[in-house]
């Protein structure tokens, strides 16, 4: 099959969280099935000043959005031997910033992505590239499958061209002012119930969802859960509506990124069956972030986004309990929202010797981080899918979860006794929950045998894509097949 897929974001060329981690490794494991994969992007400011090889193509495109017509250029790069396309308008794309500032979205990003969207499918038919499908990414894209479904209804370019529409995370809609519609090039026609209005608002993840040939979700827990009231984030309807043609798959890991044995940044390389590098990296890291160097000290670890999402209101408050105790250290990483930023300076500036409260975002610590810990915290409100659980159990470092959305898919908790553990999941979003989820791993820590044999078998499994890259070569299948329809 012939397959593009269509991304705000794919790493390594620009990257904000796990999207772009899916985007840029699910191609590769699809190539290695025997496809022509292609991948195209905007071209970034941070993409253009990057280390990657672009090579200007002579394809362009002018693309009316209101009274304005916009002109896009066409460059290219490779990524794993894959060809992936760049849309180039430095008005639009010529950014520090993919989304939008630390003071919030660029309120334009409705005219910025619905230029990508239109630019994407002109591109395609100037360059005479015709996919059998188009694998399109959270709301950003979202207006692919509609432009096809209505615009593109009769065009015989694309008449074989299927669309899957993949929700990586459904709390972030693309959510607009009506007035928008024209500024992105639609007349009213597309402002009604079964097309793109949602509550007197322009809703383009709901489009995506409409009009689509089918709907998938990175976790199969996820995918249930989107549909409640709890979770589905308002459009739970609009989901029910498509329930036959809703898929959930799992994301997988890039085996080759993610791989204790080969990783350069981490003190020092080792493997399931040979794990003594395990104590040499929690060794750097407890030197590293100031730390008591104690190898029989259980590490807890945490590289996240600071949101609630996330969980962080249940982290600080069990910090107090977590305070001055000598026989656990907890070290954190991550960035997000500013009023957590202060809690957490505010909680360093007291000098508590066993914590670590890391504000910032360094890919090294990170993964060092993962390899230095012995367990790994994911309390989260809700996970779409969550990788960080992956390459923790990859790195030897226990994982304890809420078990919501693909925690619930990939950590196993021994207490339930359905499949072999390999962590410890709690069900409550409380404090409390979490605690004693968190204690139940210190008690196993210190059972030292079977916590090795715990480790071991979190690291033996395997994370790649290659399974979750079958299920997605069977569904473009089903695709087209209702395309043909």
């Amino acid at each position: 099959m012939k397959i593009l897929f269509v991304a705000s974001e794919v790493a390594p060329f620009a990257k904000t969280g796990g999207l772009a981690d899916v985007t840029g490794s699910l191609p590769v494991a699809l190539k290695r099935l025997g496809h022509d994969v292609r991948i195209i992007l905007p071209l970034y400011k941070t993409v253009g000043e990057g280390p990657f090889p672009i090579h200007k193509g002579r394809k362009s495109v002018e693309i009316p959005l209101g009274e304005t017509l916009r002109k896009g250029f066409l460059r290219q790069s490779t990524s794993a031997d894959i060809p992936v396309y760049l849309l180039e308008n430095r008005f639009f794309f010529h950014r520090d910033h993919l989304y939008g500032t630390p003071a919030g979205d660029y309120p334009d990003n409705h005219q910025r992505f619905a230029f990508f969207c239109r630019g994407v499918l002109d591109l395609l038919k100037r360059m005479d590239f015709r996919p059998d499908i188009l694998h399109c990414h959270d709301w950003q894209t979202a207006l692919v499958p509609v432009l096809l479904r209505y615009a593109h209804r009769e065009d015989p370019f694309f008449m074989s061209t299927a669309t899957l529409f993949t929700i990586h995370n459904l709390a972030y809609q693309g959510l607009f002012p009506k007035t928008s519609l024209g500024e992105m090039g639609f007349d009213w026609s597309y402002f009604t119930i079964d097309r793109l209005e949602y509550y007197d608002q322009v809703n383009l993840m709901k489009g995506g969802i409409l009009t689509a040939d089918l709907v998938t979700t990175v976790s199969p827990s996820y995918c249930n859960e989107i549909l409640s009231v709890e979770q589905g984030c308002g459009l739970e309807g609009v989901l029910a509506q498509r329930r036959d043609d809703l898929y959930g798959v799992l994301n997988g890991l890039d085996p080759e990124e993610w791989d204790p044995a080969t990783d350069r940044h981490i003190f020092k390389t080792y493997t399931p069956a040979a794990p003594a590098g395990k104590a040499v990296n929690k060794r750097g890291l407890q030197k590293r972030l100031g730390l008591e160097v104690a190898p029989d000290i259980p590490l807890v670890g945490m590289v996240t986004r600071l949101a609630s999402q996330k969980g962080i209101d249940l982290l600080t408050a069990i910090l107090p309990r977590l305070e001055g105790d000598e026989n656990v250290q907890l070290v954190l990483l991550g960035a997000g929202d500013e009023a957590y930023h202060q809690l957490f300076e505010d909680f360093n500036a007291r000098g508590v010797g066993n914590i670590s409260l890391n504000i910032g975002y360094d890919s090294v610590c990170a993964r060092q981080i993962y390899a230095g810990s012995d367990i790994f915290l994911m309390p989260s409100h809700y996970e779409p899918c969550g990788l960080g659980q992956l390459i923790a159990l990859r790195y030897g470092a226990v994982p304890v979860v809420r078990k919501t959305g693909g925690l619930a898919d990939t950590v196993f908790d021994g207490r339930d006794g359905s499949r072999e553990p390999n962590g410890f999941t709690f069900d409550d979003f409380t404090a409390d929950a979490l605690w004693e989820a968190l204690q139940r791993a210190l008690q196993s820590y210190r059972q030292r045998d079977a916590w090795k044999k715990l480790v071991r078998r979190g690291m033996s499994r395997d994370y790649s894509w290659q399974q979750s890259a079958g299920e997605y070569e069977r569904l473009y299948r089903v695709a087209l097949g209702k395309k043909r329809l």
